[in-house]
Order: C-alpha cells, then structure tokens, then sequence
C-alpha cells in the first residue's frame, strides 16, 4: 500500500533550548524565517503524505496556530499591498481535514508518542518524521524513503554512518547485507555502548512503518531512560517483514542540539539566493577577524 500518513511527534519539552522554548515550542524555533515543523511538513508533502498527526503535549498550541489562518494578519498584510508575504502566509494553511492533533498526555518515550497516534494512523503503512532533524538534499529524504519502500515492502529507516563513540546517542543497526545504499536489518539496538554496538549505522529520524509495530508498542515495555523506546518494538518486527535501512542523499542537521541548529542556520542562509551574497560577505569578514 502507498504511504498516505505521517506522524509528527512534536510533544517534547526541548529542554535544551531553555529558556527560548519555556513558551515556544521547539519545533516552532526558526531556521532562517521558517520554524523546523514546516521544513518537516512540507518535506512529508513532496513525498506524497496526504494526511498529517501531529502529536503534541501542553503549550503545543502554536504549531496548531501556525497551520491555520491569521484574519488579522492576512488583513493588515493585504492593505499594505504585501501580496508576496501573504501568499507565501496562505500556502501553508492545510485543506481542511487533512491534518489531525492528538495529545501524548504524559512523556514517556518516541514509542509512546507513536502509538498515541494509533487510532488515526488505522490499518495501514505510514512515515513517522521528527521534525529535530532536518535533512536538506535535491530529493527529500521521506520522498527516497517511501519511492524505496515500494520497491522492498516492509518498514524502512532513513540511517547514516556516525563515529563508534557516538553509538551511545542513536538507535544502532546490526546487519545481514549492505550494498552501499540499502541495508537489510537483522536487528536494532538503542543507544549501545560503543563497544557493544553492532554496526556504525544509526537510524536518523525518519521511519516506513507497518501497521504492526502498534502491537508491540502497546505491551508498554520501557527500554533505555525508562522510556517505551520505538526502536525496541522495530527489534521486535525483524524477520516478519523485509526491514532495511536506507543511505539517503542529503545533509542531516540535529537540530535538537545548538550547535546543529546553528549549522543548519548557517547552511540554509548560504543556499538562499536573498541572502546569500551578503551572508558570504558577513561570514567571510568574521572569519578575516579571527585570522587577526
């Protein structure tokens, strides 16, 4: 079955970016002029998502807000003749229907928050994409994600090599074949000490899921940080349906952590013909500085 529906779990606290998301959302902090939920949004939409779950916790209500419309904005904006801002303000209001909240009432791991969203996802394949880790290529990387899914069926994860003593902070792959691009999955381990992790490869946030991963989601076993872990109920699915791993094309930034954010900043101001120019000139003047 195609890929229709995707789940943001956007109910964390973003405790390390205290105090700009005491009152903001993290996934509401912008990359240039555009909050991290909506590089997310629209990625999921070039591959094809037609229905969007969000599930969020308390103080999420400005993701709700962002993709609805403004009145008094659109007003204001449409007197002044700023015809540009108001497009670009009006293409990001959904259809109506088309995008679903539900509330993760407590926080207790990336597993639970998925299967909050159970009952909207049903019976059938859907994506799973946290909007912390923006991905930035020619091709999105849920849109290499899903066209690769057709092709093998099954779950599909969106995987990078990291250095081994950063196997502690990813779920980690254990392999039977890889042929440079695609990885078939024997099992899946979160967050391994370095010596005991089975491969380099990390899952990154973005996820293929069948409708089964809700069966052992719901046993409400905790894993790692007395979380129910999402990566301990994909282990569980290994050996029922084919399960690879997929080298995407593109450039992965944490945007969890500052000084991924700050990397992503740097690198979608560069890529933005507006901005460009003057960027380069800026950064290429503090990097004179320093030399001195």
């Amino acid at each position: 079955m195609r890929v229709r529906k995707a789940v943001f779990p956007v109910g964390g606290l973003g405790t390390r970016f205290l105090p700009a998301t005491k009152a903001l959302p993290k996934e509401m902090l912008p990359i240039v002029d555009k909050p991290l939920i909506q590089y997310a949004v629209e990625e999921a939409s070039a591959a094809g998502i037609e229905e969007f779950i969000f599930v969020t916790g308390r103080g999420k209500i400005a993701i709700e807000d962002h993709f609805d419309h403004s009145y008094e904005l659109e007003s204001l904006l449409s007197s002044r003749g700023k015809i540009d801002e108001l497009t670009a303000l009006r293409s990001i209001i959904p259809v109506p229907g088309y995008f679903a909240y539900t509330r993760q009432q407590e926080p207790r791991g990336l597993g639970h928050a998925v299967w909050c969203a159970r009952r909207l996802v049903g019976d059938e394949p859907f994506a799973v994409v946290l909007a912390d880790d923006l991905i930035l290529g020619d091709t999105p990387c849920l849109k290499q994600l899903t066209d690769a899914a057709e092709e093998t069926g099954g779950n599909m994860v969106a995987v990078m090599d990291v250095p081994r003593e950063h196997s502690s902070r990813y779920g980690i792959l254990d392999v039977a074949s890889d042929n440079g691009l695609l990885a078939e999955i024997t099992g899946l381990v979160e967050k391994p000490n370095p010596e005991k992790a089975p491969s380099t490869l990390s899952v990154v946030g973005r996820y293929i899921l069948t409708p089964d991963v809700f069966n052992h989601l719901e046993r409400m076993e905790q894993g790692t940080g007395d979380e129910i872990q999402l990566t301990d109920a994909m282990a569980k699915m290994v050996g029922d349906r084919p399960f690879h791993g997929l080298r995407f094309h593109g450039t992965r930034f944490d945007c969890g952590d500052k000084l991924g954010f700050l990397k992503a900043t740097v690198a979608v101001g560069l890529a933005r013909s507006d901005l460009r120019e003057g960027f380069e000139n800026y950064l290429s003047s503090l990097a004179s500085e320093t030399k001195l």
